[in-house]
């Protein structure tokens, strides 16, 4: 049996072999090299089985499932294989910078408990623009639900957390599983519920270690749901959040997901919910108010402008990784 590693690397995929490949090779890629990289394949797809055959690095297991059941399943079912202390979660169609593990690893040393969420800043690049979120970092005494869901400004990124920056242990993920009933915002829910244990904390590495590529109109393994789907996690979720982000998560992204109804009475239905549960701060109304009245691509093209920084980020490259030889 190989010697234990020290990360274990899941990435859950379907149907993209493209794009696990450049995942995959990201994670190849780290400087820390004693890791193993699970590649939980979401039902029956041969295609990608057939990329992943060309790597031939020993570090990388391919684990596929006998039917799709969304990427919380494929994560929990990577999460159960793992043989690391630690977990690091990539989506196949991210990819990572080659110290992301190393400099994760260098933050957990100083955490405060015994089971920190290590996260991090990414790049965000989408076909018009390419940003850094979040753009800042939690204060001292911020609520985690506030600082994850309440906006500063008009646009989402202040506070945040993606799947793909997210390392933890693996007696953590294994404690709280993702839910395979939430499709959408499946990081903001596993980590609100992971944070409601006393002994979790979430944590910061201050620089960008994750290129999260953004093109809007591509597939995700993320099933595909329905406002009303969300609005119901939204609200057993409740006891998890204070009430300014329960109104700020209401009136932003959930508004998000139903604003293409165009309907009055899903607004007002919102709405209600966000001031009978939640406390709208003036800039939530705001933002519901340019949500339900500015198109989707508009909106997008203006937060693009708005965010862009003078100059771009230059992520440093990724190495091609010297092990590919090493699997037998």
């Amino acid at each position: 049996m190989p010697a234990t590693p020290t990360v274990s690397v899941v990435v859950p995929t379907h149907n993209r072999p493209d794009l696990v490949i450049r995942a995959v090779r990201s994670a190849l890629a780290q400087s820390v090299e004693n890791i193993e990289v699970l590649v939980v394949v979401d039902g029956p797809d041969g295609a990608t089985k057939t990329a992943l055959d060309v790597i031939t690095d020993a570090r990388l297991r391919v684990i596929e499932l006998p039917e799709r059941g969304g990427a919380p399943q494929a994560r929990n079912a990577g999460v159960r294989q793992a043989r690391a202390p630690w977990v690091a979660l990539l989506d196949d169609d991210d990819e990572w910078l080659a110290h992301k593990l190393a400099a994760q690893l260098d933050v957990a040393g100083t955490a405060s408990v015994s089971l920190p969420i290590v996260a991090s800043r990414l790049v965000n690049r989408t076909p018009r623009a390419e940003f850094v979120i979040p753009r800042r970092l939690p204060g001292p005494d911020e609520s985690p639900s506030e600082y994850l869901t309440v906006r500063r400004g008009l646009f989402h990124g202040d506070g945040f957390i993606q799947t793909s920056t997210i390392m933890a242990p693996t007696s953590l993920f294994r404690r709280v599983p993702f839910d395979p009933t939430v499709p959408r915002m499946q990081e903001l829910d596993w980590t609100l519920r992971a944070l409601s244990h006393d002994d979790v904390t979430l944590v910061f590495a201050d620089e960008p270690l994750v290129i999260w590529h953004q093109d809007e109109n591509r597939p995700r393994i993320s099933l595909e749901s329905p406002w009303e789907a969300q609005l119901e996690w939204l609200r057993r979720s409740r006891p998890l959040m204070t009430p300014r982000a329960y109104a700020a998560i209401t009136m932003s992204v959930l508004s998000s997901m139903a604003a293409p109804t165009r309907s009055g009475r899903v607004a007002s239905t919102l709405l209600r919910e966000a001031r009978r549960h939640g406390r709208p701060s003036p800039l939530d109304y705001v933002t519901f108010a340019q949500i339900w009245l500015i198109p989707p691509n508009l909106r997008r093209t203006l937060r693009d402008m708005v965010l862009k920084r003078g100059h771009q980020p230059q992520p440093e490259p990724l190495a091609a990784p010297d092990a590919d030889t090493r699997r037998s």
